[in-house]
């Protein structure tokens, strides 16, 4: 069936592509000039700052309502610091800092730091209440475990990236924060009822929606009382019954990536799953980061065709190219441009920090950091706490390789501090710092989502809720090593 050029051109308004490489192509251009809503910006588009700012001139020049988003969410997970490490703190720090003026004035300063560079939509902030100590996706990306305290910092976290004149877009909804498995990868399964939603996940969404968030980002997750078989991102008792009717949300409904497994696989198809998307009552769908045109093609045809076939109501397509078209308008308001002061992000970052024991006497130890893996939210960014201190042993172990007799005689005299994201998620690591914390002066420097699990022995444990460039330099000033 060929694609009808006047469908082609609405469907083509509902979409968030993206593109590779520091420069925008050719196609990227042409497709925002036949009306694309936008594209959003990774890791692997932004070298520097006058580089981004290029980019997104050159987008804005060939439609000035463009949409350009990214993921910056501060913390574990940020793009235009991805090869440094962010300078602020991210969620989970701030909701340990238990301050929502100070989250409002962190979002506000990312805000700014994107405003000055042409961006206009933060897919930020996760309100997800991280209620599963295992979640292998949210974790630090969360405010906390708590309701209330995720409610008051969404909406904090809201306001002050929408007074900077960005789009906020909280996600995920309904709530992926009691889910063991990561949407990137399968459909995780949340085995909760209606009623559990509305207390556990739900009060962060009503806050963003009090605070005036422009757009929302749904959730490939499976709640099997309300989804049946299949996501979130799919199901209209979800995004048009509850979002829409019972929370009363009308900006931009946006999709996570289409090309998510969470998505993907349920609609046989990253471009197929764009259909199911609309007809849940989405508005701006994500398709993802591996895109080039003709998966834009592809995808603008499923609907162009789904309409034309009588699968897909013509009006909710004008409806979501509506609502798509009032978020890029408000964008384009002139907002108030301030610089912002990265000093309040390690201010931010050195209040979340929280020592068990003593870290005295710390004096040049042998710094042992265990590496970890990142997930494909966080990418590769850089982390721990080697920056920030000068004149100081460090070696990065794998922790299953390592050989606690050989640290110890390496250390000597020394102490040790061992620095550790979720090590208490691998067996070998827990294993490694116990043998270590039993047999010499050991200070666990834990900077992924905190538990339970304290080594025997351990001199100080210090948890620094995420990180990031910030978080980084925040523990080690409290470990006297900066």
């Amino acid at each position: 069936m060929s694609t009808d050029p006047g469908l082609r051109r609405l469907a083509l308004r509902t979409l968030l592509a993206a593109f590779p490489g520091s420069t925008a192509p050719q196609w990227a251009v042409d497709l925002v000039r036949e009306g694309l809503a936008g594209y959003t910006l990774f890791g692997f588009n932004i070298i520097e700052s006058s580089q981004v700012i290029a980019v997104t001139a050159a987008l804005r020049e060939a439609r000035p309502d463009v949409l350009v988003a990214i993921d910056e969410e501060g913390g574990d997970v940020t793009r235009l610091a991805h090869a440094t490490g962010s300078p602020y703190p991210g969620n989970a720090a701030l909701g340990a800092v238990g301050d929502p003026a100070l989250t409002q004035k962190v979002y506000a300063a990312i805000g700014y730091e994107l405003a000055a560079q042409g961006v206009n939509l933060n897919l930020a902030p996760t309100v997800d209440v991280n209620t599963a100590d295992e979640n292998p996706i949210i974790g630090t990306r969360s405010f906390g475990a708590d309701p209330e305290q995720v409610a008051a910092h969404a909406a904090a976290a809201v306001t002050g990236l929408q007074e900077a004149g960005i789009a906020a877009c909280a996600k995920h909804f309904p709530g992926h924060g009691a889910t063991v498995a990561d949407s990137h990868l399968e459909l995780p399964t949340v085995d909760a009822s209606p009623e559990v939603l509305r207390a556990r996940d739900l009060p962060p969404f009503a806050a963003v929606v009090a605070a005036g968030t422009k757009a929302i980002m749904t959730a490939h997750i499976r709640v099997p009382e309300l989804t049946g078989d299949g996501p979130a991102t799919f199901s209209r008792t979800v995004l048009t019954g509850l979002l829409r009717e019972e929370l009363g949300f009308g900006g931009a409904i946006v999709t996570d990536a289409l090309e998510m497994k969470g998505a993907a696989l349920a609609a046989g198809g990253t471009a197929r799953a764009a259909v199911p998307a609309l007809a849940a009552g989405a508005d701006l769908l994500c398709i993802g980061a591996d895109v080039d045109a003709a998966l834009v093609e592809e995808t603008a045809a499923e609907i162009a065709n789904a309409i034309a076939a009588g699968r897909l109501p013509v009006a909710r397509v004008e409806d979501a190219a509506a609502r798509v078209a009032d978020l890029a308008a408000w964008t384009s308001r002139s907002a108030p441009r301030e610089v912002p002061t990265t000093d309040l992000g390690y201010a931010a970052a050195r209040r979340a920090v929280q020592v068990e024991g003593s870290v005295d006497g710390l004096a040049a130890p042998l710094v042992v950091q265990i590496i970890a893996s990142s997930t494909i939210a966080e990418g590769p960014v850089p982390w721990g706490l080697g920056p920030h201190i000068n004149g100081t042993e460090q070696l990065r172990v794998v922790a299953g390789e390592a050989n606690a007799a050989e640290l110890l005689a390496r250390a000597g005299d020394r102490p040790i501090v061992v620095v550790g994201r979720h090590a208490h998620r691998v067996p070998a690591a827990r294993a490694l710092i116990e043998e270590l914390a039993a047999r010499h002066p050991v200070t666990v420097v834990e900077m992924g989502w905190p538990s339970h699990w304290r080594p025997a022995g351990a001199r100080a444990f210090v948890t620094t809720y995420g990180a990031s460039l910030a978080n980084g330099r925040a523990a080690a000033e409290v470990l006297g090593l900066a």
